[in-house]
């Protein structure tokens, strides 16, 4: 980080600690489709920890008494004995090995500090949601939150991993559903991750302008300049890259938004796939910036939907391969075959083409029929195998099973590999 950035960083962290001083979370959350279909939320003024649902409209579906930290206010620094204000999210579940008194026989961790507090400059470590083996006094933990043992273990199956924990100063249920600046942020965001996925698949230079570099240089392990050095790397290690995002949902913070969605990252021979969190903050002209980010390894699977999303973009270019064929247009059937393609023991793009002009010369196609199609995600592409009948105009015809190996690139699918072997 260069010397003018680290003041600027500086300055950022004294100004958000001052802010935080001297302001506590009060927020009335309204019902849109894009919040999570559940999650939880902690009241600190009525010392209440409530379940949420969000099926229009959003509303409480359990209320419980609770206890927090035994100070007033947002968290600020480690051993203030303040619970934090934000949007958390439940990390591991403990059991066994705890002291049941304060704890009772089980707790789950929150991500604390997240990637805006640690802008804010704010410190201290294990938070959690747990139980308590006493009766229960307001204000009187460390920092955490605290339910009596009995009512957490009556709701062990509704908390997991992954799922979202709102802890405010105080909070409503607003009547209606969300509108206005309200709702229009939340559409705002979800189509910003949208654009921020399609930036980052095309490997375009503007991916990096969705960020705001100082402040994810103080949020993240790693600084902005770093970051950006090692995306650009695989940007020109990789042919292609693939980024499908699926049931993005979205979450108000004291002054920031948290969105969270299934992320399905592929590359040659590579893919990843878990829950990505993007941290947002709107800067100076008020447009949303990433300012933070998470990850979270995820059993859920998009193969089916990235699968599906490929078929439907490949066969309308599978058929037009067909009929290039059979025109015998050769500039059009070349161009469905990537520079380096393989066609059986030709290699090159022009060698394929070279190959066709010769063949088309001594006998022009009659019927190219495929049957049988089927897709399949394969490790450098996606695989389309059919049944191939082929008639020529001089009568000769053949039958045979035809693999092409699809892969992504700047203006369509492209044909990597072809194989055929008669039936």
């Amino acid at each position: 980080m260069n010397g003018r950035i680290f003041l600027h960083a500086l300055a950022l962290v004294l100004l958000f600690a001052q802010a935080s001083l001297a302001t506590e979370w009060d927020t009335t959350l309204y019902s849109h489709p894009r919040l999570p279909s559940k999650f939880l939320a902690v009241d600190k003024a009525a010392q209440e920890f409530s379940i949420l649902t969000q099926k229009s409209p959003l509303k409480s579906v359990r209320d419980i008494p609770c206890t927090t930290g035994q100070r007033l206010g947002d968290k600020l620094v480690q051993g203030d004995k303040k619970t934090p204000e934000g949007v958390y999210f439940v990390q591991r579940h403990l059991q066994g090995g705890l002291n049941y008194t304060l704890y009772g026989d089980q707790a789950f961790t929150l991500d604390f500090p997240n990637p805006i507090d640690r802008i804010k400059g704010k410190t201290g470590y294990g938070i959690w949601l747990h139980g308590r083996g006493k009766p229960l006094v307001p204000r009187d933990t460390q920092g955490c939150v605290a339910l009596t043992a009995a009512d957490l273990n009556s709701i062990e199956t509704e908390v997991s991993p992954g799922l979202p924990v709102v802890i405010t100063h105080s909070m409503e249920i607003g009547e209606k559903p969300a509108s206005g600046e309200y709702a229009s942020d939340f559409d705002a965001l979800a189509l910003a991750v949208e654009n921020w996925a399609q930036r980052w698949e095309t490997r375009s230079g503007s991916f990096f302008d969705c960020y705001d570099p100082v402040k994810f240089s103080l949020s993240d392990s790693v600084s902005f300049e770093a970051f950006k050095a090692h995306k650009e790397r695989l940007f020109h290690r990789y042919d292609w890259i693939q980024v499908l995002v699926d049931d993005i949902r979205v979450l108000p913070g004291p002054d920031y938004y948290v969105t969270y969605f299934t992320q399905y990252y592929r590359a040659p021979n590579y893919v990843t796939q878990g829950i990505k969190r993007l941290y947002w903050q709107k800067d100076a002209s008020g447009e949303f910036r990433i300012v933070g980010r998470g990850w979270e390894n995820s059993p859920v699977t998009l193969d089916a939907l990235y699968l599906e999303r490929s078929q439907a973009e490949i066969a309308p270019v599978l058929d037009a391969w067909r009929k290039a064929w059979l025109a015998q247009d050769l500039d059009g059937y070349a161009s469905f075959y990537q520079k380096k393609a393989k066609q059986d023991g030709r290699i090159g793009r022009y060698a394929i083409l070279d190959h066709k002009r010769n063949l088309w010369k001594r006998s022009a196609p009659q019927r190219v029929g495929l049957e049988k199609v089927h897709y399949r995600i394969a490790s450098d592409g996606i695989e389309v195998s059919f049944i191939q009948n082929y008639e020529a105009r001089n009568g000769y015809a053949d039958r045979g099973k035809k693999k092409l190996v699809f892969i992504p690139d700047r203006d369509g699918w492209k044909i990597l590999r072809e194989t055929w072997s008669r039936i």
